[in-house]
């Protein structure tokens, strides 16, 4: 219900947002010249339609819109693809899935093998001569046996008999299933039992408790439709069931097989160690016949009438579904409920996008502390002691320095304290003080790595490429050592940092830091050499001194450019703590999602592919107000 209210809601704000974008164009400035940078800002309107367009997507691609409007279209769908299950055998006898007979295929199949094999056995020449005229007559013996088979004279009665009441079993279930009363009325007791099996099996897509569990498509038939398909599929299954139990062996087949078997296995146990090979050629022609003898072999025209019967239950079941096929052509795109056996699944991009309303349970699940993804929230918090806090600023040295010495413990066992150890429970933040709320959880603990590992590099790398855009011996110098690790993909240094640093914090931040140290200094780099002589001079011919022009013209010349790579590092960054966090780590929105890959958890894949999208959205919309407020000449001559 609230998916279709806001897919209303969208679809509104699309034509809405439209119509007020043309209304604006046509109100625009004539003497708005085209390359003008005014044209391009607001557009608000235009980011209402591009946002909705990719949310009407996902909600169509993902079926969301199809249990939104069509909640028990799943169920039914499923029903239908037991139907196709059912009959899938029985078709491939026959050239409906296929281009032609079942039979043909097989006898031409086996008629190549059998003349493959007998080739083999003619040119082989690690086995005796008499061995291969006795392996050539169980050949011919073997290709003997398909006509026996195909021959509509040697047909036995009793095998006609059974196909034809299977044919008519198809027929009469074609006739029962455009009836209203289809199926019959089960006892009180079965009825009972489906309705107990209806309160436990879920909705479509429904989640449970655990983030792990959750019921794709229910099997259990849910309307008058759906028990129509399902009464239909078990019929089918008997039916078919029946007929592969069906072998058309007549009693010329039976001997000449029976003489096949036996003549092979006298002739394999005659031989001795020495003829290996002809033995395995026997096995081989024995695998032929045994192919032959479990394949479905029949004359051409003596399953016409069943072919007939199949075909018209085929047209019929897909007049019965109705309303149903166009809902499955027209809100299930790429793809279709299918059935394996007794269960039902999604195919398609249904399958690996999930619906909109399913993932916002899922998150919800997530962002709960007490369920988490392995006990831990995507984002929380806990109370820390602000003692923490301090303990973590202040070095331990401080207690060092003080005169005296640490308490020593007296002869009847107690330690009193003194001043210094007093001072040393400070800073290393062994007190109360009061607690604060101090974030917690995967999307905390990525985002402080990004920026820790981000500042970092801005720290070290903008004056060391400010320094080698101005200097030619720290260009020199430090420009082999850059330029040498900066090509390696970050994946490449992840194995030995984290060997090196652990796979705690330190390794992750340090990995982030040799990213972004590297894309600073060049974009620094850049910005420094690129600064305009002519204003150098300006300012030596007005007296500034060096400090004075690296701080008030080669700095702000060098601010877009250090921008930029700011931006560019952001992306950087967040590739590679998701590479180090698949590899190593127990927490991070990495972590979160290297898990969910190996349960097929396509839910939460796509939380942690939103978060990451979003956190560096975040981060971008920050630097561009930072860049709008720094530097408002960029761009401007």
């Amino acid at each position: 219900m609230l998916t279709g209210i806001i897919t209303f809601l969208i679809i509104f704000a699309v034509i809405s947002s439209i119509l007020y974008g043309l209304k604006l164009a046509k109100t625009e400035k004539i003497d708005a010249v085209f390359g003008n940078p005014e044209r391009a800002k607001g557009g608000a309107h235009w980011i209402i339609v591009g946002t909705s367009f990719l949310l009407i997507a996902w909600l169509y691609y993902s079926w969301d819109l199809a249990k939104s409007f069509y909640p028990q279209s799943a169920n039914e769908l499923c029903q239908v693809a037991k139907v196709n299950d059912s009959m899938l055998s029985l078709k491939y006898l026959f050239p409906i899935e296929e281009r032609e007979f079942k039979s043909t295929s097989i006898i031409r199949s086996e008629n190549k093998n059998i003349e493959k094999l007998a080739n083999e056995i003619r040119n082989s020449s690690a086995i005796r001569n008499q061995d291969k005229d006795k392996l050539l007559g169980f050949i011919k013996k073997t290709k003997r046996t398909i006509p026996l088979l195909t021959n509509e004279d040697l047909l036995e009665n009793e095998t006609k008999i059974k196909i034809s009441e299977l044919t008519n079993r198809i027929a009469w279930l074609t006739e029962d299933f455009q009836k209203i009363s289809y199926p019959p009325i089960k006892s009180i007791e079965e009825e009972n039992t489906r309705i107990e099996a209806l309160k436990i099996q879920g909705g479509w897509g429904s989640s449970g408790t655990a983030v792990e569990n959750t019921i794709e498509i229910p099997t259990i038939p849910e309307t008058k439709k759906g028990l129509k398909f399902d009464a239909a599929a078990k019929e089918l299954t008997l039916i078919s069931d029946d007929f592969f139990k069906l072998r058309n062996h007549n009693s010329q087949y039976k001997t000449l097989m029976k003489e096949i078997k036996d003549g092979i296995k006298k002739y394999r146990s005659e031989l001795d160690d020495t003829q290996e090979v002809a033995s395995i050629l026997a096995k081989d022609v024995l695998k032929i016949a045994r192919r032959i003898e479990y394949a479905s072999i029949f004359p051409p025209k003596t399953l016409d009438a069943m072919q007939q019967a199949i075909l018209e239950f085929d047209v019929i079941q897909k007049k019965e579904q109705g309303s149903l096929r166009l809902i499955d052509i027209f809100l299930f795109p790429t793809g279709t409920i299918i059935s394996s056996g007794p269960n039902c699944s999604e195919q398609g991009s249904g399958r690996w996008l999930p619906k909109p309303s399913d993932t916002l349970k899922k998150f919800t699940l997530l962002l709960k502390p007490s369920i988490g993804f392995k006990n831990i929230p995507l984002i929380w918090y806990e109370m820390m002691d602000v003692s923490k806090v301090v303990g973590f600023i202040l070095p331990d040295w401080i207690a060092d320095i003080i005169p005296g010495k640490y308490p020593v413990h007296s002869n009847d066992g107690t330690v009193k304290p003194n001043f210094k150890s007093k001072v040393f429970n400070v800073v290393t933040g062994e007190f109360k003080l009061f607690k604060i709320p101090v974030p917690m959880g995967h999307i905390w603990d990525s985002f402080l790595r990004v920026f820790l590992g981000l500042v970092l590099g801005i720290i070290f790398g903008v004056p060391l490429g400010l320094l080698m855009g101005l200097n030619r011996f720290a260009k020199g110098f430090f420009d082999p050592l850059i330029e040498l690790y900066r090509p390696v993909p970050p994946l490449a240094w992840a194995p030995l940092v984290i060997t090196v640093f652990g796979i705690d914090n330190v390794g992750k931040i340090f990995l982030l830091f040799m990213v972004s140290f590297s894309i600073m200094i060049i974009s620094a780099r850049a910005g420094a050499s690129g600064t305009q002589l002519s204003k150098i001079h300006a300012s030596h011919s007005l007296g500034a001194s060096k400090w004075q022009i690296l701080r008030y013209v080669i700095f702000p010349n060098s601010l877009p450019e250090i921008l930029t790579g700011v931006r560019v590092a952001v992306g950087m960054c967040w590739g590679t703590l998701v590479a180090a966090e698949f590899l190593a780590g127990t927490t991070g929105i990495g972590f979160v999602e290297n898990v969910a890959k190996k349960y097929f958890q396509y839910e939460v894949i796509w939380i942690t592919i939103f978060v990451m999208g979003m956190l560096g959205l975040l981060f971008d919309i920050a630097l561009r107000k930072i860049i709008t407020k720094t530097i408002p000449w960029h761009g401007k001559g």
